[in-house]
């Protein structure tokens, strides 16, 4: 357990994933792949006919897009029609009475003002469990409106890849942490809460809710950005609040499992996931235990879960249920 979040933790911050030591394998892992390959996938080739007739599924895609797309809507129909039900904006809010401030907005505040803020920590520990509960990066698929546009746009971004007009350009995602530590000090060094001015997040919800303003100008150019240059840019190699609550998935009960016994190692779920260095496990002769679960980095989207037609990729709630 321990030397699997050390690996996740490991990845969450930039490091790449690495190819397993013999020793490394659970004697059943090892089971399963030599069946595998002395078989010559005889048994597995039968099952995948099989499951090559079952349809699309889009399940999780639709459930979270609704999910992301009511709760946004709360925040504005809460303010227009005055009905105090969920006040304020993503960046902090109050739900039925309830503070919620968002784990990273309340860094940098405290980091700026150079004091710990007692209301603020109130609002980060409501947060805080919420997220532990729900999914750490979770917040990004489930919540965060730029994470529906940027997903949305990159529809666009692959279907020009694919005519050849543009190419993915592909950063270190190492270059994350070290954003994440430069926000912080130049919030410690400025007083001034940097990063909230230029957080796409933060900016849509509040355009949302109070109107538009030219800071929208910017979340266009990102969104340029990634469809022209590097794709979903953003998300993978810049967003210090992924990074943050990714740290907060290392303990979260609820996460995306794989089975290798399930698994035809096709290589779709790595195509569709927004972080696939996360699913490295799935490449034939990786998975070091019969079940592994995805690393902290997973944004707890579903589109992997989706588009596995052999349920080698199910969601999981730790000790309360086993297959969701």
């Amino acid at each position: 357990m321990l030397r699997g979040m050390r690996e996740s933790l490991r990845l969450l911050l930039g490091g790449e994933p690495h190819r397993p030591e013999p020793g490394e394998f659970s004697e059943e892992a090892r089971h399963i792949h030599e069946l595998k390959r002395v078989e010559g996938g005889a048994r597995h080739e039968l099952k995948l006919l099989k499951t090559q007739d079952a349809k699309e599924s889009h399940k999780w895609r639709n459930r979270r897009w609704i999910a992301l797309i009511l709760a946004n809507v709360l925040f504005l129909v809460s303010y227009k029609l005055d009905i105090q039900i969920l006040e304020g904006s993503l960046s902090a809010s109050r739900l039925l009475g309830f503070h919620f401030i968002d784990l990273n907005s309340a860094l940098q505040v405290m980091l700026a003002h150079k004091h710990i803020i007692v209301n603020l920590l109130i609002g980060t520990l409501t947060i805080f469990v919420f997220w532990v509960l729900f999914g750490g990066r979770a917040f990004c698929s489930w919540l965060c409106p730029y994470h529906l546009l940027a997903e949305w746009t990159e529809k666009l971004h692959l279907y020009l890849a694919r005519k050849k007009i543009v190419k993915d350009h592909v950063f270190h995602r190492g270059m994350r942490t070290l954003l994440w530590v430069l926000f912080a000090l130049l919030a410690l060094a400025t007083g001034y809460t940097v990063f909230e001015a230029i957080s796409p997040t933060g900016i849509l919800s509040r355009a949302l809710i109070y109107g538009p303003g030219l800071a929208l100008l910017w979340v266009l150019l990102l969104l340029a950005f990634e469809v022209f240059y590097s794709r979903r840019f953003w998300c993978r190699y810049f967003c210090p609040i992924g990074l943050t609550y990714g740290a907060v998935g290392l303990i979260t009960p609820l996460h995306v499992a794989y089975r290798v016994e399930n698994c035809f190692h096709e290589g779709d779920c790595q195509k569709v996931c927004l972080v696939p260095h996360v699913l490295s496990c799935v490449i034939k002769g990786r998975a070091t235990d019969a079940r592994m679960e995805i690393g902290a980095d997973c944004t707890r989207c579903g589109l992997c879960v989706d588009v596995c037609k052999s349920d080698a990729l199910k969601f999981e709630v730790k000790g309360l249920s086993k297959w969701l």
